[in-house]
């Protein structure tokens, strides 16, 4: 018999948040979906998921939070470079939000007495390793580099990593830190902001073209790839480490699969394309590519949760048609949409 848990969510609204809780609801858990947007607080009242507008930031604000005993802390609240128009970049938020925010929720667990905190993290505080083309363990640490868009966000949560190992470490608290490359599914990949600006992600990209029977154009080296992960195949990890109770530290939550941009778009093809005809796909070495390239290695994460991812690229793309032509999810993309205008 499985031991249900009471769950306590933050980012609870936010893209992994929801397909998370999703599952935990399907299995019976007990959770309290937190975040700060309201948009995601309108669609957990629609579906009686109960909900607490909570600013992490702000210490008095956890007051709204029930009083009853929770198992487990998942902290999914972060900000993103993503996420942030140029007009409204200031790198003390990163610090406030990524570090102090998640100070609180730690100091939250240590005063009500939670005994699990589950942290979710970028990999991009590796990225000074990636170019050594080879699998990144969890014993090779961390790159930190001072330049660029990712810097301060990267700054910000290697030092909230280091907050839940400090909690774990003095607090008899079970901390687990989940490392994660891009994650992939419906829901966020309409566009984002790169370098301040607005711009439609690669990804959607190749699909509307790919529908649309356009040739798919790529750009640069296409035998250099990356490691992405399934949003499902992260919410069963989250899965494993909720109902484990003797593991702790940081994991690589991730394929393991180099996936090469020439595989990405042929299979995007394979499965978008709008008509009988042959995908047409154009390789133009002569122009930049802006892709980062990296691989993690994933096997601590399965010895030690018992976890494996179970869609590789292909089947990545049938869930996801799936889950658009369901649209459960579709506050997400409202949501996406509305912090786009009020971010430019």
């Amino acid at each position: 018999m499985i031991l249900k848990k009471n769950i306590l969510v933050f980012g609870g609204a936010g893209f992994i948040g929801t397909y998370l809780i999703d599952e935990l609801l399907k299995q019976n858990h007990t959770v309290v979906a937190s975040d700060i947007n309201n948009i995601g607080e309108k669609y957990y009242h629609d579906n009686n998921i109960p909900y607490v507008a909570v600013d992490i930031t702000n210490k008095t604000d956890f007051e709204k939070l029930p009083n009853v005993k929770f198992d487990v802390v998942i902290n999914l609240a972060a900000l993103q470079p993503a996420n942030y128009g140029e007009k409204k970049y200031e790198p003390g938020d990163y610090i406030n939000i990524n570090v102090v925010g998640t100070l609180n929720i730690l100091e939250f667990c240590r005063k009500t007495e939670v005994k699990k905190i589950i942290y979710a993290s970028s990999h991009r505080n590796t990225s000074g390793l990636w170019h050594e083309n080879r699998a990144i363990k969890e014993e090779d640490g961390r790159s930190q580099q001072y330049s660029g868009e990712y810097s301060m966000f990267s700054i910000s949560e290697s030092a909230a990593q280091d907050c839940v190992e400090y909690y774990r470490a003095n607090y008899n608290m079970q901390g687990i830190i989940f490392r994660l490359p891009p994650v992939y599914g419906f829901g966020p990949h309409l566009e984002i902001f790169k370098n301040g600006k607005p711009m439609k992600t690669g990804f959607q990209t190749f699909i509307d073209n790919a529908m649309a029977c356009k040739p798919l154009e790529v750009w640069g080296d296409s035998n250099r790839g990356r490691d992405i992960i399934y949003v499902k195949d992260v919410v069963s990890a989250f899965i494993k480490a909720i109902m484990n109770d003797k593991v702790g530290g940081l994991y690589n939550i991730s394929s393991a699969v180099y996936l090469t941009l020439k595989e990405e778009v042929k299979t995007i093809a394979s499965v978008f394309w709008g008509s009988d005809t042959e995908p047409v796909i154009i390789e133009l070495p002569d122009r930049p590519l802006a892709m980062d390239s990296f691989l993690y290695d994933n096997s601590k994460a399965k010895k030690e949760l018992d976890w494996a991812p179970q869609y590789n690229f292909e089947a990545l793309l049938r869930d996801y048609i799936k889950e658009k032509d369901a649209n459960r999810f579709g506050f997400l993309i409202e949501k996406r949409k509305e912090m786009f205008q009020k971010n430019q």
